[in-house]
Formats: C-alpha cells, sequence, structure tokens
C-alpha cells in the first residue's frame, strides 16, 4: 500500500484524502480532463489504479495526445452504489472531466448511467458486465469487456454439452451475480427444457454459505453456480468442500472468476472452476504474452481480464482522444469525445476478439466485446493456473 502511494505522488502533482478520494491532480490550462471512479478495495484493486495512473503519465511524458496534458481524477468507490453515484455527479459537474471511466462493479454502474447520460459526458466502462448498462439505451456509454448477454450463452452451452444440465444456483444481490445467475438459468429452461435443483439468492454481506451449501448437496446436481462478489464467491467455493458436495459436481462462477484474488484465496477449492472472461493469463499469443510479463513485472500479479480489460480501455481512449480538436467548449468537447469512442472499429487488443463501437445508443453500438472465452482453473494458490477451453464470438444482437 505504502509503495503504491508513493508511486502515486510521484506521477502526481497533489494527492488529497477524503471520504472516497483517493488522488486527484491540479488542474492546468490545456489538458483533458480524464475521471475515474471504480473499485479498489483489494491490493489488486489499487494496481488496477496504478496501471491507469502509469499509462496516463507515460501519455504526458511524451505527449502524445496532440501535446495536450492530461488532468486525472480518480475516486474509489468501494463497489457502492451511492459513492459511485457521488463521484460520478461529481466528476460531471465540479470536476469538468471530458470522459468517465468506471465503475468495475455493475451494481454501481447502472445507477451511474442516467447521472452521466444527463450530464452528457462521455462514460467507458472497464469492467461491469449487467446487461442492462447498455439496455438504458443511452449515447454516452461504452462497454469494453463483454456483456452478460454474450457470456450467457457461451456458459450456457459449454455447461449443458460439457458439464450437465441439473444445475443448483446460489447467487448474491449483487447486480451482476444476480444477473448471470438467472440469466443462465433462463438460457437452461429455454434452450434444454430444464429446471434449477435449487436456487437461493444470499443476503447482503452474507459470509457463512453452508446453509444453502447443504440444501443443494441434497438435490443430487450435476452443477453448483456460485455468483456472487469476489470475497463471497472464494467463501462459496471453499464452503461447498466443507459441507462435503464431491469433486465430481462442476463448479461455475460468472465471469467475476476470472480475477486472480478468486484461485489465490480459494486455493484448491478453485481447482476445475470454470467461467466464461474476455482474457485468459494463458493465451499464447504474442501480444498476450508481452501483456501478462509486463503486469508480473511491474505490478506483480498475474492478470485477469480486469487487468485486460482496463488495457485495452485506455488503449481505446488514447486512439479516440488524438481523433479530437479540443475547442474549450466543454460541451461540445464531451460530444466530440463521445463521437470519437463511438467511432471505434475492429480495435484488436488482449480482448480474444475485435471490439467494434458505433454511433447509436442501442446495446448492438454500446456492447463493443463480443468474444467471451471459456477458462477453467487447473490449479489453484499463489501458483494457480489456467486453460483455454475455447471462445466465441457472436453477433451484435445476440441475446437480447
Amino acid at each position: 500500500m505504502g509503495e503504491i502511494m508513493n508511486k502515486l505522488k510521484f506521477v502526481f502533482s497533489a494527492i488529497v484524502f477524503s471520504a472516497g478520494l483517493v488522488i486527484t491532480t491540479l488542474a492546468h490550462a490545456e489538458t483533458i480532463k480524464i475521471g475515474v471512479s471504480f473499485r479498489m478495495l483489494s491490493d489488486v484493486g489499487y494496481k488496477h489504479g496504478e496501471l491507469i495512473t502509469d499509462t496516463v503519465a507515460k501519455w504526458n511524458k511524451e505527449g502524445t495526445i496532440n501535446g495536450q496534458k492530461i488532468d486525472l481524477t480518480l475516486y474509489n468507490d468501494e463497489c457502492k452504489s451511492e459513492k459511485g453515484v457521488a463521484n460520478a455527479t461529481k466528476l460531471a459537474y465540479q470536476d469538468k472531466v471530458h470522459v468517465i471511466i468506471g465503475s468495475s462493479c455493475s451494481s454501481v454502474t447502472l445507477p451511474m448511467v442516467p447521472v452521466s447520460a444527463k450530464a452528457k459526458v462521455p462514460q467507458i466502462i472497464p469492467h461491469s458486465t449487467n446487461a442492462d448498462i447498455t439496455k438504458k439505451g443511452s449515447e454516452y456509454i461504452f462497454r469494453v469487456p463483454v456483456s452478460s448477454r454474450f457470456y450467457k450463452i457461451v456458459q450456457g452451452k459449454f455447461t449443458a454439452e460439457n458439464q450437465g444440465t441439473k444445475i443448483a444456483y446460489i447467487y448474491g444481490p449483487d447486480a451482476a451475480g444476480k444477473d448471470f445467475a438467472l440469466s443462465l438459468a433462463d438460457y437452461m429452461r429455454e434452450n434444454y427444457n430444464v429446471e434449477p435443483t435449487y436456487m437461493v439468492q444470499s443476503g447482503e454481506k452474507e459470509t457463512d454459505f453452508r446453509s444453502y451449501l447443504t440444501k443443494a448437496k441434497a438435490t443430487n446436481p450435476e452443477v453448483l453456480v456460485i455468483s456472487a462478489l469476489l470475497d463471497e464467491t472464494v467463501r462459496g467455493l471453499v464452503q461447498s468442500y466443507e459441507v462435503g458436495i464431491p469433486k465430481s459436481v462442476h463448479r461455475v462462477t460468472a465471469s467475476i472468476g476470472s480475477k486472480v484474488e478468486i484461485p489465490i484465496n480459494a486455493g484448491s477449492a478453485a481447482k476445475g472452476v470454470t467461467f466464461s472472461a474476455a482474457f485468459a493469463a494463458s493465451d499464447t499469443r504474442p501480444v498476450a504474452k508481452k501483456f501478462v510479463k509486463m503486469v508480473k513485472d511491474k505490478y506483480g500479479v498475474v492478470p485477469g481480464h480486469d487487468f485486460s480489460q482496463m488495457m485495452d480501455l485506455l488503449d481505446i481512449l488514447e486512439i479516440a482522444l488524438k481523433k479530437v480538436k479540443f475547442t474549450g467548449d466543454l460541451a461540445a468537447d464531451r460530444n466530440k469525445v463521445r463521437d470519437a469512442i463511438a467511432a471505434t472499429t475492429d480495435f484488436r487488443g488482449l480482448a480474444s476478439g475485435p471490439i467494434n463501437f458505433c454511433k447509436s445508443g442501442t446495446p448492438e453500438c454500446r456492447d463493443g466485446n463480443r468474444t467471451p472465452v471459456m477458462i477453467e482453473y487447473t490449479k489453484g494458490g499463489k501458483n494457480f493456473k489456467t486453460k483455454v477451453a475455447g471462445t466465441v464470438t457472436f453477433n451484435a444482437s445476440a441475446g437480447l
């Protein structure tokens, strides 16, 4: 933590601490303003913040955005919706940013959408997957990660054909976890005519899932879906073995399974867990291998798709910002940034497939990444390992 904050002090001109505020920079003339609000609660979360600050510092050093410096304001919303809304409001009206990056948690991003839409400031999302985010019709929203509407199809097909259709679901109250579980159950119902063997929503901040797991075990499922926030997913996986659910029962999580804390904290309970994501550290493409090495060397972790999606977002944003001629008219400049991001076509970065946006505020235009990859943990713990089961690219309207 100390090393991280020292680096932030080095990169930026001032640090101000307050409720939910991580850093802010001294504004200066002729700047492009970027605001960030996302979840920084774990060491890895702070490393995502480092990735942003390091990248922007590189832009500023190289003068790559048409000679204009970047003024970065970064807030920690702690995955709390009220803080996300407050941060978005402050970024839009007080900090007067040209673009907002955020949030990580779908339950935070969802209520931020009306804020950025009303303020008419483009908002580009690094991690949130809930399909409803882009169904709101905002022209100012862009999603870099894969939407849950694509995840449910690839996960449903893979699960049914390789693991079974007798499925027990335990999901959290968070928007992404709930959406994944209910969408997967709907997919199974519609395509395989099967109902869940057991389905329950856990309580807010619940830590003991053993009563649910014991009831799920009694239904003799072939598959156990645990779809919740990070800590809850880890506990659910570990406790599933504590109540005696055999390893022959396939464990499935939502895309949150890609977070490196899952295999590290779940240990051996992570082995065999499958999930769909946008990137795998085991990807053999040269661009992926180079990125994995950089993150390991610089930040000391194996990157999951949260790291890769943030990097893709920053690369897309850099390309878009270079296209904009800023005039000083905030409303006009924000619309120019929006239009430049919307013009992104066939961006090929770390994602498993191309990322495309277009002009309309529809899900077809705002869900940019349509290529999820199926991943399985073959080993848990600090030195975890994964394997890729395959990828699928969907058309823009799939799952709507």
